[in-house]
């Protein structure tokens, strides 16, 4: 190589449109500038791109000729600087001999194509380290265009970052970070699908799983000043609301002791058995609390779980007979199906309640649980309107039936989440409730018509759409929030 970079031998011609790299200089002291020879000029027709003729010292001759060679050239060989290390590992490529026409006129010279930069080339292990820094958006564009190329081509890496993209998701502070409300359900969906349980969880009883499962959530992120943040319980009694204060423990114990008309229906230990216990709901309630020497804290958790999940178990090993089990709450008995609904819409109503004392978001259950619970109040408001007709807070009935036959009716349209239709007999428990014989109609959002029926909200301020018979409206959306108790 020469001090001008190219090979001596190929007198006047390069290559044109190559970028030329210079072997490695001297230092200007130990190198005698006046003995390196200027570097020739380029042939007629076109110049190398990215490159400047240098100027001569010698003019060129009238003829047209090629300058002379300086004396230096004829009889001195050219100094050699030397191999370097720049010339050894980009060795120059061989241009190879140019044809010429056979006058000697030299043939015009095409325009040099553009050079184009390359692609930028990463290894695989360089451009997987880069896709969390893709994924946040944070690669240059280079490095982004040789990543997403490579993702087309990967199937490892393009899975990996699908998932670091939705991790990236997660990072934005303008969503709520709380879990899904359905996830636990989705999760035991799927894997049940791939390997279903020995001994499944009735399907009566799976409100009552979630819902219990929720609450325990919802106690295991609250901290131990949160036990005693005050609460306040809400039903109504005949014709006006009433409310009981409390404090979080004391929530969970109450739903202790009512857990236990269950249990002793599932032939499990009652919490509460002296053998004096009360089957009264209310009753089981207030022995419970004053039965407490010190106000309760979280170890009232335990407990409550650990019941919770004997019931579930227990229930699930019964097998399907267990289902019309009676469980007396006193006044009136339920089968234990639907006492374990009840338990799963009151774990929600007081889930809701301690969620706002600790300002907590707590979400409505799932479509299909909440269908299943308006069902039950549905079913259960032609006994309470007997009920309250009998003591003289409903109206006299106009139409009496035989047990079994259409009679009048309301048509109760829930609307929203857990929606649906039911027709609620009017004059008798027994009669059936038949669109033909509707007077009336309400119209009522899924979640209302739950906290109606829990006593949250008062009849005037619950009904969205009330058309037909006003006596028939009123008494109904009373009879539903006479549901309610402690």
């Amino acid at each position: 190589m020469t001090g001008g970079g190219r090979e001596s031998e190929g007198g006047e011609e390069e290559v044109r449109g190559a970028r030329r790299i210079p072997g490695p200089r001297g230092a200007a002291d130990d190198l005698d500038l006046a003995s390196v020879p200027l570097p020739p000029l380029p042939p007629p027709g076109g110049s190398a791109p990215d490159e400047a003729v240098p100027e001569q010292s010698q003019p060129a001759s009238a003829s047209g000729d090629a300058p002379e060679t300086p004396e230096s050239d004829a009889g001195e060989p050219e100094p050699d600087l030397g191999p370097g290390p720049a010339a050894e590992a980009w060795p120059e490529p061989d241009p190879g001999p140019e044809a010429e026409p056979a006058d000697g006129t030299p043939e015009p010279h095409a325009p040099d194509p553009l050079v184009s930069s390359a692609p930028v080339v990463l290894p695989h292990q360089v451009l997987k380290a880069l896709l969390g820094a893709w994924a946040l958006s944070a690669c240059s564009a280079e490095e982004t265009a040789a990543v997403e190329d490579h993702l087309t081509g990967c199937a490892p890496c393009a899975d990996e970052a699908l998932r670091l993209r939705d991790a990236v998701g997660l990072l934005h502070t303008d969503g709520s970070l709380d879990l899904d409300p359905t996830l636990r359900t989705r999760v035991l969906d799927g894997c049940f699908g791939r390997r279903p349980a020995r001994i499944p969880v009735p399907e009566w009883a799976a409100p009552y799983d979630a819902e219990t499962a929720r609450l325990d959530a919802l106690l295991r992120d609250i901290g131990d000043s949160e036990w005693h943040a005050p609460v306040r319980l809400q039903w109504f009694e005949e014709e006006r609301q009433v409310s009981r204060r409390t404090t979080v423990a004391g929530v969970i114990g109450h739903l202790m002791a009512v857990d236990g008309l269950l249990s002793a229906a599932l032939g499990l230990d009652d919490p509460l058995d002296d053998g004096k216990t009360p089957l009264d709901p209310t009753e089981r309630t207030e022995t419970y609390w004053s039965a407490t020497r010190r106000p309760p804290t979280r170890a009232v958790r335990e407990p409550w779980r650990a019941q919770s999940h004997e019931l579930i178990r227990t229930a699930s090993f019964a097998g399907r007979n267990v289902a019309e089990t009676s469980v007396s709450y006193g006044a009136f008995a339920l089968p234990l199906q639907d006492a374990a609904l009840d338990r799963a819409f009151e774990c929600w109503v007081h889930g809701g309640d301690i969620a706002d004392a600790v300002d907590y978001p707590y979400p409505a259950p799932s479509a299909a649980h909440l269908h299943r619970m308006i069902d039950l109040a549905a079913r259960m408001l032609p006994a309470a309107l007997a009920g309250r007709r009998s003591a003289g807070l409903a109206g006299p009935a106009k139409d009496l039936v035989a047990a079994g036959a259409p009679g009048r009716s309301l048509h109760l349209e829930i609307e929203g989440h857990g929606g649906g239709d039911w027709y609620i007999a009017l004059d008798s428990p027994a009669a059936v409730g038949a669109p033909e014989r509707a007077v009336a109609q309400v119209a009522l959002d899924g979640v209302e018509f739950c906290r109606l029926v829990a006593g949250h909200i008062s009849p005037v301020e619950a009904a969205a759409g009330q058309e037909g018979d006003r006596e028939a409206i009123r008494d109904v959306l009373f009879a539903a929030a006479s549901l309610s108790r402690l």
